[in-house]
């Protein structure tokens, strides 16, 4: 299925960790390389133009030795989302931190895993409340994750 998303990993002082991220590797579950921002601060982009070859990146993500964890920053901004959404590690894992009048919506599982896992929307409270079609959901009714 085709759905654009960027995502930016901002890590201070983990350019040898995010280097090999840099270069192609078919042994990833994800596809792609991710491209230097150029930041002092150490920063990463990378652009998906479907949802199958992003699956398991912030798996991934999660299992790099990063310098400083408790610094790493996962923007990712998917075609459907009004705002990038942010990702910190928390004991160890990419959690989703909740942004200030914003909210997660989710669709409905598909019958069968043929599909990749949809990531959800990520709108502001206020216009989903009066926006949300009836087929969006505020419960994850898809278990496998979508990153």
């Amino acid at each position: 299925m085709s759905r654009i998303a960027q995502v930016i990993v901002l890590a201070p002082y983990a350019d040898e960790v995010m280097e090999p991220l840099t270069r192609p590797d078919d042994t990833r579950s994800w596809q792609g390389c991710f491209e230097p921002l150029g930041l002092f601060v150490g920063g990463w982009v990378i652009e998906f133009n479907r949802m199958r070859p992003r699956s398991g990146l912030l798996r991934h993500l999660e299992s790099l030795a990063w310098p400083h964890p408790e610094s790493v920053q996962v923007l990712i901004h998917d075609e459907e989302d009004v705002c990038f959404g942010l990702w910190m590690m928390q004991e160890g894992v990419l959690t989703e931190v909740q942004l200030p009048g914003h909210r997660r919506f989710y669709t409905p599982a598909p019958a069968t895993d043929e599909f990749p896992p949809e990531p959800g929307l990520l709108w502001r409270s206020e216009t989903a409340e009066t926006a949300v079609p009836g087929w969006i959901f505020t419960s994850r009714q898809d278990q496998r994750p979508a990153w």
